[in-house]
């Protein structure tokens, strides 16, 4: 038996409630999807990455040689070399230029021991029509077996290394290196020349100290601009590392770059009598 709505209209003024009931009040209430999907706009909003997130600079400059390990190499112009060079200052007889390998590290840190690791080198030598700058750069940790061999592989028989304080340091730390890697360390019997100690005799009491860069600005007329200075290097690296930005460890490259030039141009000032120490060659300034 149907039922009429004029019917329930009736037995509704019977039981009290009133006279108008319009068709829509028996359905339920409409759905608002608008709140919801607010809500929704507003958590999509907040999780975005902000925009220097997103325009991170992640370049670096070189070739990719090894998974992770970048290669830069440069030869400046640099001229008056002379075959050999007199070694007075080292207490020893001439030197031979050919075959000098300046070299310096850039390391995680500064104590030494088995968790320090050096996660760049450069090197500079000498060679028809200047001279040439190396460096090799690892971008994860597991690059590092791959950078040691590439070193390795610039050591030859006639080699000489020529460091700032590498005696003590660097040679030493990528010995370590090297005995954990599994691998045979190259630097073993190969000579190495210090220019640590002779600067140290020639200018200690002179300047307020011995440090490479105190010795570039007064005795070679090096001045950098905008140098990192190397306590900052670790930083620099570890925050590339972790997905940061590569605009610090770009200027480690350079202050790495400039060490390494440093070092030839010492040993020739080195090599000078001290009465007649000629200027700085253009070729020492080297731009950023």
């Amino acid at each position: 038996m149907s039922v009429s709505l004029e019917k329930l209209q009736r037995l509704r003024r019977q039981a009290g409630h009133g006279s108008g009931v319009s068709p829509s009040a028996l359905l339920p209430p409409a759905h608002d999807p608008l709140p919801a999907l607010r809500r929704m706009l507003g958590i999509r909003e907040r999780s975005r990455p902000s925009v220097s997130a997103r325009a991170c600079d992640r370049a670096l400059p070189g070739d990719q040689i090894a998974p992770g390990l970048l290669q830069l190499e440069q030869v400046l112009p640099f001229s008056g070399v002379s075959p050999h060079v007199d070694g007075a200052f080292a207490r020893t007889g001439a030197l031979p230029t050919q075959g000098m390998l300046f070299f310096d590290t850039e390391t995680t840190g500064l104590s030494g021991g088995t968790g320090t690791r050096a996660f760049m080198v450069g090197a500079s030598d000498f060679v028809p029509g200047g001279l040439r700058v190396r460096q090799l750069l690892i971008t994860h940790l597991a690059a590092e077996p791959a950078m040691l061999r590439t070193f390795a592989g610039w050591l030859a028989e006639d080699t000489r290394l020529v460091s700032y304080n590498g005696r003590c340091y660097d040679a030493p730390l990528l010995a370590t290196r090297y005995r954990l890697a599994r691998q045979g360390t190259p630097l073993a019997g190969i000579e190495h020349l210090d220019l640590l100690f002779p600067t140290r005799r020639r200018y200690r009491g002179v300047w307020e100290n011995c440090r490479l860069a105190t010795i570039e600005r007064h005795a070679l007329g090096i001045v950098r601009e905008d140098d990192l200075p190397g306590s900052e290097a670790p930083g620099a690296w570890l925050q590339y590392l972790r997905g940061g930005d590569a605009g610090l460890l770009r200027r480690v490259l350079q202050h790495n770059f400039q060490d390494v030039v440093t070092l030839a141009h010492l040993l020739l000032h080195l090599a000078q009598p001290e009465n007649g120490e000629a200027d700085t060659p253009p070729s020492a300034r080297v731009p950023p």
